[in-house]
């Protein structure tokens, strides 16, 4: 090895001895002639001293030292002396009195400095991602993956799973999102597709008698991306067989507080509470909703009726309903304007044609829009929201599939702006009964709510030819933070039920064995009721680490144009290649 120590790793302890570290100088000082530097590695730095009792040779070397140079330095550990003492280093109490410098290798002026606080932007950085990776937190944040990685494979061999993995290079099944496809050379006009979960592999293993799987599974969706999504994926893949819907709540919950108290030494109270689907958007607007904070939707449709206001009057009438919320002592904090202006964007944004509000005052409710409610009318807002001096209420009139993603997206805005809930805590929640099917109105036909592969609950099967819409499927989605970190579901394991949803999403018995005839064919084989989740592992990461982005906890991440900016990936190939597959390419026009 070329260094005995690791930069992080000297302490008081280690005061006399010699020892030899290795890294990158994040930091250069000439004191008086006296050269000090900061010596960077994974594990944290250390002072090295270059005092002037050196040889000339050496004490010019480290003059020449620049930011991100290299080295190797040999001396001995000192104490620093208690004025000198740097707290916020693990090391700070000693240094390195440097006998022996060797620069490994020198380093450009680099664009940005990793140590800075003062980042450029995230254009820059992911360009240099190298340089990006090199900052304390990102490397924490690949630290905590490593352990996510490594908890979850410990936890799922205990419970006597077996890791097994699955074809990157699969059959299109053009449902959900766009496939990424590669071109075959060996059969020319064909192509793979790579997976975007390995959902029909895992239900044939269960098929095959392998009835315990998991898989740190990478996946690709060819899809329009934000903050806490991105073109390939890693996700936490688990199949069980001869199991219930409980069955696989349990083993999750779990894995779960396996998790938390390896990564946070905390533990989780189990059982996780369990939601259903409905429930969760009458009270919050959302399928996902962020229970670290109340703030739940209160429904005024019956007051609203009977006041003088005309457009929540003509919104009841028409079917909608007029809902809001209570921003708890919000009412000084936005003005009229800001609440016409910015908060009224918000709710713009899902289809929302205004935002009423009223401010509580001395016990009353002020707002222009005040003198179309009796006073009798006031008071039953004031206690359907059990609302107090100083909030804030917001309402839409609207029908519910433009209040509930609105006001949802208010309650979430609010939480952040109002600072409602510990953003270190983590509040984990399963969500259950969801529909099986939503209606396209668009295309005028039934689409599957989360695959179509959802086992029915038994009792709606009959439902399934009559009343679609209310059909409940076996499907649960585990909820943190206002995230959706794991869906899921019990899988049908009879060929007859797996048709007749199909029937119902228009796919004809032609269509299903073209797309999915290899699964098809394995359930006529005698099929065991099976079931499983995925849980993004790139989305935990980033919740244990407390970030907002995904970017920041994947090592060579894509922007939100789908490109990586260090390789410069994607990019064209020549001629020879696409000859090689069968392939011209014809550009758009424009």
């Amino acid at each position: 090895m070329l260094r005995t120590r690791t930069c992080g790793e000297l302490r008081a302890a280690h005061v006399g001895r010699a020892a030899t570290l290795c890294g990158w100088v994040d930091s250069y000082r000439d004191h008086h002639g006296v050269v000090f530097v900061d010596l960077r590695d994974r594990w944290g730095k250390t002072q090295i001293a270059f005092r002037l009792d050196l040889a000339a040779d050496i004490q010019e070397l480290a003059r020449s030292l620049r930011l991100e140079d290299v080295i190797r330095v040999t001396g001995d550990v000192a104490h620093r002396g208690e004025d000198r003492v740097n707290p916020k280093l693990e090391t700070g109490a000693v240094e390195l009195h440097a006998a022996q410098l060797e620069v490994l290798n020198r380093s450009r002026t680099p664009p940005f400095q990793p140590g800075t606080s003062e980042l450029p932007n995230e254009e820059l950085r992911l360009t240099y991602r190298f340089l990006d990776l090199r900052r304390r937190e990102l490397q924490r944040a690949l630290r905590v993956r490593h352990q996510v990685c490594k908890l979850t494979r410990d936890y799922f061999d205990s419970h006597d799973f077996l890791e097994i993995e699955t074809p990157m290079l699969g059959r299109s099944t053009p449902e959900g999102a766009r496939d990424y496809l590669v071109p075959s050379r060996v059969h020319p006009g064909s192509f793979y597709a790579l997976p975007q979960s390995p959902q029909i592999y895992k239900q044939i293993l269960m098929v095959s008698g392998c009835d315990r799987y998991f898989q740190l599974a990478r996946c690709f969706r060819d899809e329009d991306l934000r903050a806490d999504r991105q073109p390939e994926f890693t996700q936490i893949d688990v199949e069980m067989a001869f199991v219930d819907r409980d069955d696989i709540l349990d083993e999750i919950d779990g894995l779960l507080a396996h998790l938390v108290q390896g990564i946070r030494g905390e533990t989780l109270q189990l059982p996780l509470p369990r939601y259903q689907h409905r429930e969760m958007l009458e009270r919050y607007g959302s399928d996902k909703p962020d229970l670290r904070f109340g703030m739940e939707l209160v429904d005024i449709s019956g007051i609203a009726a009977a006041s003088d206001f005309g457009v929540f009057k003509t919104a009841v009438a028409s079917g909608g309903r007029v809902r809001g919320i209570r921003a708890p002592g919000a009412a000084d904090r936005y003005s009229r304007r800001m609440i016409e202006e910015d908060l009224t964007r918000i709710a713009a944004d899902f289809g929302a044609k205004g935002l009423a509000f009223f401010k509580v005052v001395g016990g009353k409710l002020e707002s222009t829009i005040a003198k179309f409610f009796s006073d009798e009318q006031r008071q039953e807002i004031l206690r359907a929201f059990g609302a107090a001096d100083g909030d804030l209420l917001l309402f839409v009139a609207a029908a519910d599939a433009v209040s509930s993603p609105a006001l949802a997206a208010l309650r979430n805005h609010l939480g952040r702006e109002l600072k409602l809930y510990d953003p270190r805590e983590l509040n984990c929640l399963w969500v259950v009964d969801f529909p099986l099917v939503t209606w396209n109105k668009d295309e005028n036909r039934w689409d599957a709510e989360h695959h179509p592969f959802c086992s029915v609950m038994p009792e709606d099967v009959p439902l399934i030819q009559s009343d679609p819409g209310k059909v409940r499927a076996l499907s649960y989605d585990l909820v943190v933070n206002g995230y959706e970190a794991a869906s899921g579901s019990i899988r049908i394991h009879d060929p007859k039920v797996q048709q007749s949803v199909f029937d119902l999403l228009g796919i004809s018995e032609e269509q299903a064995e073209a797309r999915f005839g290899f699964l098809l064919e394995a359930l006529r084989y005698g099929a065991p009721p099976h079931g499983g989740i995925a849980l993004g592992l790139d989305r935990w990461v980033m919740l244990f680490c407390g970030y907002d982005n995904i970017r920041d906890v994947i090592a060579f991440p894509k922007t939100q144009k789908a490109s990586d900016l260090l390789s410069g990936a994607p990019s064209p190939v020549d001629d020879r290649q696409l000859r090689e597959l069968s392939i011209r390419v014809e550009l758009p026009q424009g």
